[in-house]
């Protein structure tokens, strides 16, 4: 996955298509990415022993990979990323401005 925490994206594919946001968590064995804002759920916790009183929580869950790009650093528009090496360390760069992240 060539997706890593912190990266710039932007959903192209399903509820939240044109948003985007910050990986705040990457997921590659399961190919998955938790975007800041993306995907937010209702979780209803129920009240306890513990004194907790029940409430609703808004949850982030993870996407799949597929469904986001990097935003061009650039440009700011979504763009593909390819892997280059350069003296022998791996080097993520952008393939529409080919700029480096």
């Amino acid at each position: 996955m060539k997706l890593k925490k912190g990266d710039k994206v932007i959903v192209i594919a399903g509820k939240n298509r044109g948003v985007s946001g910050v990986i705040v968590r990457a997921l590659p064995r399961e190919n998955l990415v938790v975007v800041d804002g993306v995907n937010i759920v209702k979780k209803h916790r129920r009240a306890t022993a513990n004194n907790r009183s029940g409430q609703i929580i808004d949850k982030t869950l993870p996407i799949h990979a597929s469904n986001v790009m990097l935003i061009d650093p650039k440009s700011g528009k979504p763009t593909r990323i390819k892997i280059v090496r350069k003296d022998g360390a791996r080097q993520r760069v952008t393939v529409k401005s080919g700029s480096a992240l």
